[in-house]
């Protein structure tokens, strides 16, 4: 099922059941996507996608795949490595990344499969990590580089939390309609047609299963956990000469199984 949150054109926020050859309505969905809900019969027309949830948390994966540590000349790492957005970076399919008044310059895209955790849960065994996600989402790890690799000497949270720089959606698909997260083709795309990401989720270095253990053994994952597993080579920062995100750009985060996660860029007001 893609289940969508959106505002309608009554402007209610709902979370709904969404089809693609009806691509301006949802079935609306009552209850708690969370816990027990049911699919009505009732639609509604969509006037504004929003982020398919509101993160409890946004616990990113740095350098998961092998071939993006290699383009940043960083070693491949032993243990996942962790960090932290902001949820006040949250935004949208179609809502604009904003760069921001003070760092406008070296804003960088970063295509990524998005977990959505389901359930509250703890100390988790590889072996049972699946059966805590409630789906899987496009999300987008913008980052200002000249914090992170610069003028915060590494320090990756600031420059990943700017406002705007989390989209997600853009919807859920529920973990039934994905039999596999780890065999799926990601791509970045500017501008509509100039591919700049083109992977698949298999090259990760540490898989869903993994990380999701890895992280709950040191914290419990709450309903609506995002976990955001990594990008893959192509970014901005490490092309010869190197290419970032500038307004009027459309952005682009295509996963199959999913969708396409799509943000025009615009300068922060």
């Amino acid at each position: 099922m893609k289940i969508v949150r959106f505002i309608s054109d009554q402007d209610r926020i709902l979370f709904g059941k969404y089809e693609t050859d009806q691509p301006e309505l949802a079935n609306i969905i009552d209850g708690d996507i969370f816990q027990s809900f049911q699919v009505t019969s009732e639609k509604a027309r969509i006037k504004r996608f929003l982020s398919p949830v509101i993160p409890a948390n946004i616990l990113g994966m740095g350098l998961n795949y092998r071939h993006h540590a290699q383009e940043t000349g960083l070693d491949i790492p032993k243990y996942p490595i962790l960090f932290m957005k902001a949820t006040s970076s949250v935004i949208g399919h179609q809502e604009p990344i904003l760069l921001p008044a003070t760092a406008p310059d070296r804003v960088d895209y970063e295509a990524e499969l998005a977990v959505v955790i389901g359930k509250r849960v703890k100390n988790l065994q590889p072996a049972e990590a699946m059966d805590c996600i409630l789906g899987y989402t496009c999300a987008n790890d913008v980052s200002a580089r000249d914090w992170q690799l610069r003028r915060q000497n590494g320090q990756w949270v600031r420059a990943k939390s700017f406002d705007t720089f989390c989209p997600l959606g853009p919807w859920l698909v529920t973990k039934d309609e994905i039999p596999d997260p780890n065999q799926l083709r990601i791509r970045a795309l500017l501008n509509e047609n100039n591919v700049l990401q083109d992977a698949s989720t298999s090259e990760m270095i540490f898989n869903i299963a993994t990380i999701i253990s890895f992280l709950s053994h040191s914290m419990t994952l709450l309903p609506g956990t995002v976990i955001l597993t990594g990008t893959p080579e192509g970014v901005g920062f490490t092309r010869k000469p190197p290419l970032f995100l500038g307004a009027g750009d459309r952005i682009t985060v295509e996963i199959e199984g999913i969708g396409q996660l799509s943000n025009p860029v615009a300068q922060e007001g």
